[in-house]
């Protein structure tokens, strides 16, 4: 049985969305001398650098950019049909008393963000921790919303979110297909 696959955002649709999210984050956030971007492994980095470089055109302002692995912060790492590899994070920055937007590519049941929540509060007190994400997908299991938001799309449990990006080879795209996928791009 062939997988029909939907693509419901291009690469200038993700261009656009990030463009949004940046301007969003600038005008909630300035003045940005208190701002840091963290990306959840492992797109959430690559959507980091990349907001961070449409903030740093808009406001000539770069902001310093922390990469968190929530691995070992999992409540649902045994029911992973894989056995998960833990990366490093790398934060060379004090996450105390900073305003800090958290960023990844897809907001689903929250268990992720409540992950990266937990890691980032064991290595300080930030003031204030936003989200950003690429696609919000609905179905949350946990009380997690997005503050920034590319594109808000309502999937069912039997759907999966796939989110490509040039950076890891692929092409900019976000895709719908059946869940579980067992396709590998």
């Amino acid at each position: 049985m062939e997988k029909k696959v939907k693509v419901i955002m291009t690469k200038a649709d993700i261009q656009n969305a990030l463009l949004k999210m940046a301007r969003q984050i600038i005008a909630e956030n300035s003045p940005l001398n208190n701002l840091a971007l963290i990306g959840i492994r492992s797109r959430g980095i690559d959507l980091a650098k990349r907001i961070n470089n449409y903030i740093q055109n808009l406001s000539q302002t770069s902001l310093p950019i922390g990469i968190i692995d929530t691995t070992l912060y999992r409540d649902d790492i045994s029911s992973f049909s894989y056995k998960p590899v833990l990366k490093k994070t790398e934060i060379n920055f004090s996450v105390d008393n900073k305003n800090i937007v958290l960023i990844d590519d897809v907001l689903y049941t929250g268990r992720t963000i409540r992950a990266a929540l937990d890691a980032l509060t064991d290595l300080g007190r930030p003031k204030t921790i936003k989200l950003a994400v690429l696609v919000d997908r609905g179905n949350r299991e946990l009380p997690i919303s997005a503050d920034y938001i590319g594109l808000t799309f309502n999937s069912s449990q039997d759907e999966s979110v796939k989110v490509t990006l040039e950076e890891a080879g692929d092409e900019d795209k976000v895709f719908i297909l059946p869940f579980p996928e067992k396709t590998r791009w």
